[in-house]
């Protein structure tokens, strides 16, 4: 895809303060997007925010809650004032705790889901007016391989990805008479900050990397292009899918 794919388009990314939802900002962004970067952290937002405008993009810092939907509803709302317009929603915030579920309280279970799944309803409900309205809209949610294959200690955050997967599929049916595409990237095991710990153990990191016929994990930089793409008009065919981009984990 050219660089100019996405000009004149505003996108909104969740969790873009670092890792994949930063690579997506910067991707969406490389393409002529304007673009929203949203999370709780501020300083690293402004640093996503500098690799932006320092390729040349346009980018509007909103510190946002994703388990508050009068905070995502807010940021909707001043991503289209302050960049004009809203076409584009990528709904990537999530957390993780890695235990076996004997372990996991209550409370643990109501802080991945309120994050990794009803932030992404929090988003999509926000956006949904505008976007029916304008009769145009891309809405990217970010699941996990962990929503379709089992790992312990995993039970609860691949319950909420495995959500996010639901959602995405019986969304893309409900707004695909509006022209809105909604559709999923589930990653497999990538190079972020969430990640690090893990993969910096040499036993996990073999016992992880066996389970992926790659044999390696995915760098942030290869979740972009598939971004613009599903953001773009070329996926205009596309919609209540979720794509796994796994390295094959899921096809093993």
């Amino acid at each position: 895809m050219s660089p100019s794919t996405l000009d004149g388009r505003v996108a909104v990314i969740t969790g873009a303060s670092r890792g994949l939802g930063r690579a997506i900002a910067v991707a969406l962004a490389g393409s002529g997007a304007a673009v929203a970067v949203a999370g709780r952290a501020k300083q690293e937002l402004d640093e996503t925010a500098h690799l932006v405008e320092t390729n040349g993009g346009r980018a509007l810092v909103v510190p946002t809650d994703v388990t508050s939907y009068e905070s995502v509803d807010a940021l909707m709302t001043r991503a289209a004032a302050g960049l004009g317009r809203l076409d584009i929603v990528v709904n990537n915030a999530g957390v993780a705790k890695v235990a076996p579920l004997v372990d996991m309280s209550p409370e643990d279970w109501h802080a991945m889901l309120e994050v990794n799944l009803t932030g992404v309803f929090y988003g999509c409900r926000a956006a949904g007016p505008r976007l029916i309205a304008q009769s145009s809209g891309k809405v990217i949610n970010v699941a996990s391989v962990l929503g379709a294959v089992g790992l312990p200690g995993y039970t609860v955050y691949g319950a909420t990805k495995g959500g996010v997967i639901a959602l995405t599929r019986t969304l893309g049916v409900e707004w695909a008479r509006h022209n809105i595409q909604v559709n999923a990237i589930a990653p497999g095991w990538f190079a972020t900050d969430m990640t690090h710990d893990a993969f910096a153990d040499a036993h996990i990191n073999q016992r992880l990397t066996r389970d992926i016929p790659a044999r390696r994990i995915g760098h942030p930089d290869e979740i972009g292009p598939l971004a613009v793409y599903l953001a773009s008009s070329a996926s205009d065919f596309m919609t209540g899918q979720t794509i796994f981009l796994d390295g094959g984990h899921s096809a093993a």
